[in-house]
């Protein structure tokens, strides 16, 4: 990664500027190759650095804290598509309850990706899901069957929720006794029976038609681990009579998968989600802070006190909410969001949310060239880097006005 390095005192060397390697060798001169066998500290006048992908990830944002000096296009075209780190297929489902809560469960501390954090539901693509072509082909990144197929898969599997109409009636979601959907969830997770074999078992057919695809996520080239992830809404038909706390349909109340992915499931405000993580509560990653914070301007509390929910009040939310995801130019389910560091100051990140991927530059496609999002990183190492704690969302408009440096908020966009 470094080529030149110049003394600048005992045991330390300046490798690029601003940059400092305090190397352990035998004779204090650092290698060609630097490996972690020959540090100890890595460093900048501000930042100090125990592992090498620290480092990494904060040059990554570095590069990219003036646009005048480094645009997005050459950071990524400096590969072929063919030798970029592969991203996985993967969807998500935004599922929104009869009460206009948005579900999101806890993963496990082992997780290999998202530790801890609170997700949206979802996971990889499976080959029973249907085919797709290779990553490096701009159709691997566009909604489709396969996509559809393995949201309502990897729902049902990690909250117990079947999104599936029956085949008699397609206006009802197929219900389930408890014990048919504690059998089902594990006989799918275990791969014993294809999970479209096992919902025409139950006369019913998935409802990929129910999806409403809300943006793409593709994971920056500097990462090494990517995905690109489809996410959805969802909305859990309304019940008339509902009262505040109480659910009726029991096939409508998640529960955790007994701790293999995750520890709980839990319905909420998306701005209870977005608060609880401004104060530390829960842990929540940029794609989901980012799409909660957009949801939250629509679908938000409503002031009748005890009793009764106004239904058509639960009603207009959603409509709004679908003229805003289906009304802007693009519309919000062909956006594609890879997000790139477009400022940085101290422990803040800027985070332009504009760019589709180096997968499909020349595509015409693009992400939201309207907001960025504010980043704190945090003092915790997870995997050797600094943990990314999502703090705002600013209109672009704003940003370059000066605002976007407040402590968090949740207002409408």
């Amino acid at each position: 990664m470094f080529r030149l390095w110049s003394s600048t005192g005992s045991k330390t060397y300046l490798l690029t500027p601003g940059i400092f390697v305090h190397a352990n060798t035998p004779t204090a001169i650092p290698s060609l190759c630097i490996t972690n066998q020959h540090l100890t500290v890595l460093s900048t006048p501000t930042h100090m650095f125990r592992r090498l992908k620290d480092l990494e990830f904060f040059e990554a944002a570095m590069r990219g804290a003036s646009p005048q000096k480094q645009s997005s296009r050459r950071q990524s075209s400096s590969k072929s598509k063919e030798e970029l780190p592969p991203a996985s297929p993967s969807a998500s489902i935004l599922l929104i309850s009869p009460f206009n809560h948005i579900l999101l469960l806890h993963r496990v501390s082992s997780s290999s990706t998202f530790a801890s954090a609170h997700v949206f539901p979802g996971g990889h693509c499976s080959p029973q899901d249907g085919h797709l072509p290779p990553p490096s082909d701009p159709s691997h990144h566009e909604d489709g069957p396969a996509y559809r197929h393995a949201a309502i898969r990897e729902c049902f599997e990690e909250s117990g929720i079947l999104l599936a109409r029956k085949q008699s009636n397609v206006d009802e979601l197929v219900d389930l006794s408890e014990q048919e959907r504690d059998e089902g969830r594990k006989a799918v997770h275990a791969e014993k029976v294809p999970f479209a074999e096992w919902v025409k078992q139950k006369g019913g057919q998935m409802d990929t038609e129910g999806l409403v695809p809300f943006t793409r996520w593709l994971t920056p080239a500097n990462i090494p681990k990517r995905y690109s992830t489809q996410m959805y809404l969802y909305f859990l038909p309304l019940e008339s009579g509902l009262e505040l706390g109480k659910q009726t349909n029991q096939m409508h109340i998640p529960t955790p998968d007994g701790g293999v992915e995750h520890t709980a499931a839990k319905f909420a405000w998306a701005a209870e989600w977005t608060e609880s993580a401004l104060k530390g509560e829960c842990v929540l990653f940029p794609p989901q802070f980012f799409l909660l914070s957009l949801v939250a301007a629509f679908l938000k509390p409503q002031s009748c006190g005890e009793g009764k929910l106004d239904t058509e009040n639960l009603k207009k939310q959603r409509k709004e909410l679908m003229d805003f995801v289906k009304g802007e130019d693009p519309p919000w389910g062909e956006k594609c969001i890879s997000p790139n560091p477009i400022k940085k100051s101290g422990d803040t990140l800027w985070m332009g949310m504009g760019n589709a991927g180096p997968e499909l530059e020349g595509t015409g496609r693009s992400g939201d060239k309207e907001r960025v999002l504010r980043i704190e990183l945090s003092g915790e190492i997870e995997r050797g880097r600094r943990t990314p704690r999502p703090k705002e969302v600013v209109m672009k408009k704003d940003f370059g006005a000066g605002k976007g440096d407040g402590k968090g908020s949740s207002s409408r966009m």
